[in-house]
């Protein structure tokens, strides 16, 4: 299939990755990143970013490129990812875009909302004031001073709270009102190969806690042991990926290690839920691959869409 780009969502653990290197390597493509977390550089091994082997069998791009004391977003991510499309067409590659980060897809998709960026006296103030409230405690504010934006947002997301108490002390006006004001897509979802893998749940979450327990042997902790020491902003993107929290939890001995280990991967089942979810209301491009042999589902479905059709007439 002739497609400007193939896309492969789906939620933790559900095996994009492995996918996408073997239709990297097939049809001459570039892997390009699009998880939120596999961008931090800090965090290779709990966040199962490909490995140096893996990155050497085929192009890797936004993987890695980021520090951990970014404040990354989806804005930063489409600036990011439009240098990275071009770059790869550029060598003649056919993007394969890979990550379980919904809302990067969508955002390619369909274009983000043209939120103004609060500047840094103000993004640094409000942080400052933020870092010993709860999130419940941000939220509270923010239902005081916004309700209309509080109202679309969980009171345990702290990044996208101080978000919009940023677009509010910056601008005046709720974040809301923002939404409907949207930049061009990067990608016409007409001209992609687009799906999402969808294990049967039982299945997943099995390999969700295994995954995790083994991550725990193989340096999980030692790395978020070097993150902790660099002190960092408990608030940022990296500093909440999952399992992060709680591991920090057990260094400190607020948690033992078997605690630590099973709240990670409690956390991590939701997440995948959250994304079967909004994969389900928000990617409808999206082609369901729920089979035992995806590599071979997706082959065949970009098989089916280079065949020619015939007309009548």
């Amino acid at each position: 299939m002739r497609a400007r780009a193939i896309l492969i969502a789906g939620p933790t653990a559900s095996g994009k990755s492995a996918l996408a290197l073997a239709l990297a390597r097939r049809l001459g493509g570039a892997l390009v990143n699009a998880d939120s977390m596999q961008v931090y550089r800090d965090l290779r091994i709990i966040t199962t970013r490909p490995t140096l082997e893996e990155e050497s069998a085929a192009p890797h791009l936004l993987f890695g490129h980021v520090d951990a004391a970014t404040n990354y977003s989806v804005g930063r991510w489409l600036e990011d990812f439009a240098r990275a499309l071009r770059d790869v067409e550029a060598r003649g590659l056919t993007p394969v875009v890979v990550g379980g980060t919904g809302m990067y897809f969508k955002a390619a998709l369909s274009g983000l909302s043209d939120i103004p960026a609060a500047p840094g006296e103000v993004r640094d103030a409000l942080r400052a004031w933020a870092q010993d409230k709860t999130p419940q405690e941000l939220h509270a504010e923010l239902a005081a001073r916004d309700p209309d934006t509080a109202a679309t947002l969980r009171d345990t997301d702290p990044q996208r709270l101080l978000r919009a108490l940023e677009v509010l002390e910056a601008t005046g006006r709720p974040l809301v009102s923002f939404h409907g004001l949207r930049g061009p897509p990067l990608l016409n979802a007409s001209e992609c190969a687009a799906f999402f893998l969808a294990p049967e749940r039982k299945t997943l979450y099995a390999r969700i806690d295994a995954r995790f327990e083994k991550m725990a042997r193989e340096g999980a902790i030692e790395e978020v042991a070097t993150l902790k020491a660099r002190q960092l902003d408990p608030a940022l993107p990296a500093m909440r990926a999952h399992g992060v929290p709680h591991l920090i939890a057990y260094l400190d001995g607020t948690l033992t290690r078997e605690e630590a280990i099973l709240r990670s991967q409690l956390d991590t089942r939701r997440y995948a839920k959250r994304q079967f979810t909004f994969a389900r209301h928000q990617l409808p491009s999206f082609k369901w691959i729920a089979g035992e042999t995806p590599l071979r589902e997706v082959e065949d479905a970009l098989s089916a869409a280079a065949r020619p059709t015939s007309g009548t007439g």
